[in-house]
């Protein structure tokens, strides 16, 4: 596990943020979106971080004037990202197509790519400098849909920084929208892949009829306050490489070995999570498994669309249970989970949000992961290269804040390949986590059984 100097301070100059809008006239209409998207759990504002290289190549650039102009031309095509949510009948939401434009803000910072180290994960030093939280923009409604800012620095690398309304699209959706601004920034004058509507094809049937079951939205009371606090987080990076996913498959017995990393690195932190929070025994907890669903629909959806296509797959037990039998038990509940995703499934999902009114996922003792390694953040090029570093800002980002990881692809500082894994936890939970993860991958003893409380929500996006 390495991490960012995180006594890096440094001073970020910012221009006042403005709006960009389409460079030419867009449709101003209506635009529904989908009964997947419009989720309460979905309502918030998603932070994404590239670092990018000084290029020798690309000297007399700004990647300021180039990224602007670039995302001007980029919305004529994504107009509906410079539009407004509104909400109607039935908390059904709507953008607004106004070409009121995206927020962007210009700044420069006196620090260089190097003094960040080398290895780039979060938590990044002065985030809330590299992505400006200009006053009212964070809200779900009747405001900006993205937030941009680019930051210049010494060396001659940036930073680019964004801030996506989440109920507009994953991050499958926003990597299309955001390697289409990398091509028109590259001299392109359209996408490669043309954006598509169509929200229409994840909204409820008519009548609507749930035929799955979803224990991802059950309303579970919070009878004993374990819910995370929100104060007192940690937030703390941690790297998997070969030797660590080796070594975690190491305790799994012959039969098991084969599963992908994924699920055994899900069913590992599930696990540690849990004995690090000391939930009950009895205590339900649940992990959900956020799954990519784009590939299950036939016909499939059409290239192009950027809208949210994922469902959050649960497995439910109890605390005892997990964290007293061997890591093969939950192993088995996340493939499970994860097989559960269908056609059917989503369609279920849809009808499940409009007859229960957008209900957002259990949060009591759930934990989110999600799995960006394929989104393609890092490939993300507007004319300097890919990004050192690519993806989320930060763990535990959500509507309810504490409850999210993200599995980033991620070099290390000796060159391994592997995944960096962004965690927030309360200190003291953190400690425990550290300590469990230790006992495992330096010590090669199996988690401990002590006491314990928490859940899980995994993405394999």
């Amino acid at each position: 596990m390495a991490s960012s100097p995180a006594s890096l301070v440094f001073t970020v100059r910012r221009c006042e943020p403005e709006l960009v809008a389409p460079s030419q006239p867009t449709p101003h209409e209506m635009k529904l979106l989908s009964d997947i998207d419009d989720q309460e759990g979905l309502r918030f504002h998603i932070p994404v971080i590239q670092f990018y290289r000084y290029d020798p190549s690309m000297t007399g650039k700004d990647p300021v004037e180039v990224i602007r102009k670039a995302l001007a031309k980029t919305l004529v095509f994504y107009y509906p990202l410079a539009g407004r949510l509104m909400e109607g009948p039935n908390r059904k939401l709507v953008v607004n197509c106004t070409a009121d434009g995206v927020l962007f803000i210009e700044a420069d910072a006196d620090v260089t790519m190097k003094q960040f180290g080398d290895a780039l994960q979060p938590p990044f030093p002065c985030w809330e400098e590299l992505l400006y939280d200009v006053p009212s923009s964070s809200e779900v409604l009747n405001a900006p849909l993205l937030l941009i800012q680019v930051t210049r620095l010494k060396c001659g690398g940036f930073i680019f920084a964004l801030r996506l309304n989440h109920t507009m699209s994953d991050a499958a959706g926003l990597v299309q929208f955001l390697n289409a601004l990398g091509e028109i920034a590259r001299g392109m004058d359209k996408p490669s892949i043309l954006p598509v509507w169509h929200r229409e094809l994840l909204n409820a049937r008519d009548p609507p009829k749930v035929t799955c079951t979803h224990h991802e939205y059950e309303q579970v009371p919070d009878t004993k306050g374990t819910i995370i606090p929100l104060d007192d987080m940690t937030h703390r990076s941690f790297f998997f490489g070969p030797s660590e996913v080796a070594t975690i498959r190491s305790f799994l017995p012959l039969h098991q070995r084969q599963c992908s990393k994924f699920e055994i690195l899900t069913a590992f932190l599930w696990r540690c999570r849990t004995i690090a929070l000391q939930p009950d025994n009895d205590e339900e907890v649940r992990i959900l498994c956020i799954v990519n669903a784009r590939e299950k629909f036939n016909p499939p959806l059409p290239i192009g669309y950027y809208g949210n296509v994922f469902a959050l797959s649960p497995a439910v037990t109890s605390a005892k249970k997990l964290c007293e039998n061997p890591l093969g038990y939950a192993l088995e509940l996340v493939r499970k989970a994860k097989a559960n995703i269908t056609q059917e499934y989503m369609h279920s999902l849809a009808d499940l949000m409009v007859i229960k009114g957008r209900p957002h996922f259990t949060v009591v003792r759930s934990y989110l992961v999600s799995d960006v390694t394929r989104a393609g953040f890092g490939g993300v090029d507007f004319g300097w290269g890919e990004a050192v570093y690519g993806g989320p800002a930060k763990g535990g980002v959500g509507a309810i804040p504490g409850v999210a990881s993200f599995y980033i692809a991620f070099k290390n500082a000796k060159g391994e390949e592997g995944l960096v894994i962004p965690v927030c936890l309360p200190s003291e939970a953190m400690e425990r986590f550290t300590k469990e993860l230790d006992n495992v991958l330096k010590n090669h003893i199996q988690p401990t059984t002590r006491g314990f409380k928490s859940s899980f929500i995994v993405s394999s996006i």
